[in-house]
């Protein structure tokens, strides 16, 4: 009886998991763990997960025999565990229970801090500027036609990255830019009281090794009553000061809106 039990409770861990992953893929939360290349294999895999779950379930009450003899007086029990199969199964399940219902699908801004919020390009360990061709004022401009207000558009990652580069920083500087992100708390304990962070979630694969692309975001009378992460676009004019810890990308905003979140936070399907 213990035996078809151990069977039956490892059945039901295997089709708890799989269908974690299929319920995250059908709802769209998946989009905020996984990279568009590795999504289809993580639904996948939890239909696999099911399945083998499925048969071993209906057959947890069938006898077969190992495929090798025993030696006098061997029991040689091959399904045995060190713990008992209700704690092996709490074990599986109860992290997994509990990671769902305590997810938020983002990150706090002392997780994102953790990441590098606070970092500027330089010191961010990613590779850029060496790719650029050369570049000039009118190349510039001519890749980035201005909107009805004259601010030209800008992915929040190209800001970023132009902190590091010299040639880039002279010639953006001081230019109308308009962009957009997840807005929240600056972690810099000498932030002004009108400064924040404006970021977006670079992902090479899954969250665990995502990292915020930060600029700093200056306004000029109030910072907007919005919650924290909220998708806004801002438009104002680009700088690329030396305050201290290297140059950073800082944006002296003059409007902001509140936009639609994007359906993917990963930079790999347009940033």
């Amino acid at each position: 009886m213990k035996r078809i039990l151990n069977r039956v409770l490892q059945s039901l861990a295997l089709i708890a998991w799989g269908s974690t992953l299929v319920a995250f893929h059908a709802s769209g939360r998946m989009v905020k763990y996984l990279a568009p290349d590795f999504r289809t294999l993580a639904f996948v895999g939890g239909l696999g997960l099911i399945v083998v779950g499925g048969f071993c379930l209906l057959t947890a009450r069938r006898e077969v025999d190992c495929g090798h003899d025993h030696g006098p007086g061997d029991a040689h029990d091959h399904e045995s565990l060190d713990v008992h199969p209700l704690g092996a199964l709490a074990i599986l399940l109860v992290p997994l229970a509990l990671a769902i219902s305590w997810t938020t699908d983002g990150y706090s801004v002392a997780a994102l801090t953790r990441k590098g919020l606070d970092e500027n390009a330089a010191d961010s360990g990613l590779f850029l500027g060496d790719l650029l061709p050369p570049l000039t004022r009118e190349r510039i401009e001519e890749q980035h036609p201005p909107d009805a207000n004259g601010y030209r558009t800008f992915p929040l990652m190209e800001l970023f990255f132009s902190s590091s580069d010299p040639e880039m920083r002279d010639l953006a500087s001081d230019m109308p830019v308009v962009t957009e992100g997840r807005l929240v708390a600056d972690p810099d304990p000498d932030a002004g009281p009108l400064q924040r962070r404006l970021y977006r979630l670079f992902i090479t694969c899954c969250a665990a090794d995502s990292r915020p692309i930060p600029i700093i975001v200056r306004f000029r009378e109030e910072v907007p009553d919005v919650d924290e992460n909220t998708w806004v676009k801002v438009s104002g004019i680009i700088h690329f000061p030396d305050e201290g810890q290297g140059h950073m990308s800082v944006l002296d905003v003059d409007f902001t809106e509140i936009v639609p979140a994007p359906p993917e936070e990963s930079f790999m399907r347009g940033f």
